[in-house]
């Protein structure tokens, strides 16, 4: 009711580290190399050591992830993916049956209770969501596909954990797993959770590669990851230039040096990978025995298919591939705020006339906007300079910034609008503001 709160950047809790020139204080170990999301991460207050592979996110982080899972959520729900949250222990016994106790080694969190019961912590949820099914037994033809997802922390007992949100050892993830009545139901539904994927990225902006992949320790017949090409990548990449035929160095036999279907020479890249789907079978539905009634009635095993998707990676790795080496871009559609405005500098000429205009402008908008009123802040540290503030809004990557500069004394006022993805700068009346403002979206 009324009118909206105005945030102000001096209570929020962001501390910025924007003028520390020195990388010294954010090294983990001595020496130990930083990768650009990283470096801008800490300095820009977005995360906060806490122990190794392990970190604070700090409040424009969460948004920015929240917003993230809100598009993820939309993705899903138009391929029928339904949301549920599972625990994140599991129990030893689940684990050693799909024979996953043994094989995962020493990155599983395992610990016992007070009864000496064995129990991991989840680094996906393939055996629980298995018995889930299983344990609905009277399950009919007619209720698959089932696409059932969660977002949830995940943890993985990293050997070197490094590069901030990138390789860390406890993280977020949106994991999707899928029941299908036959194979080719299920081969339907992983070319349709792959489409959702690559719609994900084309809206964040991101420019990703799909390629052919290994299945690892979760196993399965088929498998692709989603990756961004980038230097800090852990993974080796060779995609056509045509466009045919993309794969992680690791699925070759030898090395493949060109294109199987057009013969062009294969280029070779460096990827952080930020998505994975596997087609299961029935590798984990014959354990657990998740069986549906076929239309003749009788028991049959279903087949799955299990996706996921890194959002904290994905957070790290778009501000890996999108900022500049001093100045954070996010995709703009996650970016934890849209707009920063800059009242003029305390004392200044400008002062008195253009506060007042510069807040009367953010309270207009809010009120004809409703929908960016949380997402815009007031740079109220007003000891400082405009060209101070701009330098920090234009390092924390907002992806609007309004200043009232000398033109607000105008009649009628205008005000410099920094537009930092299209990287211009637009003189505007207040109007021209909220005309602008209105065609930015919001998840």
């Amino acid at each position: 009711p009324g009118r909206a709160r105005r945030l102000l950047v001096s209570q929020l809790f962001q501390p910025l580290n924007l003028q520390v020139g020195s990388e010294a204080g954010w090294e983990g170990r001595a020496g130990e190399p930083l990768c650009r999301s990283q470096k801008l991460m800490l300095q820009g207050g977005l995360i906060h050591p806490a122990n190794p592979g392990c970190y604070y996110y700090l409040p424009p982080t969460v948004r920015a992830m929240e917003k993230l899972v809100k598009v993820m959520d939309e993705e899903m729900q138009a391929v029928g993916g339904q949301k549920l949250n599972m625990p994140s222990l599991s129990s030893a016994e689940l684990w050693r049956a799909s024979g996953r106790w043994e094989r995962m080694g020493p990155e599983l969190f395992r610990l016992e209770d007070r009864h000496g019961k064995g129990y991991c912590l989840g680094p996906t949820h393939e055996e629980a969501v298995t018995e889930l099914v299983a344990a609905h037994s009277n399950l009919s033809y007619r209720q698959l596909p089932l696409r059932l997802y969660q977002v949830t922390r995940k943890f993985r007992d990293e050997p070197k954990p490094r590069f901030g949100l990138l390789r860390s050892r406890e993280f977020y993830m949106k994991d999707m797993y899928t029941f299908d009545a036959s194979e080719e139901a299920a081969r339907q539904t992983y070319e349709l959770v792959c489409g959702a994927y690559c719609s994900l990225f084309d809206r964040l902006g991101l420019p990703f590669v799909k390629v052919q992949a290994a299945t690892g320790s979760i196993g399965g017949t088929m498998s692709h990851e989603f990756q961004l090409p980038a230097d800090v990548g852990e993974d080796r990449l060779v995609l056509c230039p045509e466009g045919h035929f993309a794969a992680n160095v690791e699925t070759l036999n030898g090395e493949q040096a060109s294109c199987p279907t057009c013969g062009e020479k294969l280029t070779q890249t460096k990827g952080i990978e930020v998505g994975h789907t596997f087609y299961l079978g029935t590798k984990y539905s014959s354990v657990s025995n998740a069986v549906f009634l076929s239309p003749e009635n009788k028991p049959q095993l279903a087949e799955m298919g299990c996706y996921g998707l890194g959002v904290t990676r994905i957070l790290a790795a778009s501000i890996e591939v999108l900022s500049t080496e001093d100045s954070i871009r996010w995709p703009s559609l996650i970016a934890p705020y849209q707009l920063c405005f800059i009242p003029p500098k305390r004392g200044s000429k400008e002062e008195e006339v253009g506060a007042a205009l510069l807040e009367r402008a953010y309270d207009d908008l809010a009120e004809a906007l409703p929908h960016l009123a949380s997402d815009s802040v007031l740079d109220d540290r007003t000891q400082l300079t405009i060209g101070k503030r701009l330098k920090d809004a234009n390092k924390l990557g907002y992806p609007y910034v309004v200043i009232a500069g000398k033109r607000v004394c105008e009649d009628p006022p205008v005000f410099e609008v920094w537009n930092q993805e299209a990287g211009e700068v637009l003189f505007l009346t207040k109007e021209g503001v909220i005309e602008l403002m209105s065609k930015v979206q919001v998840p």
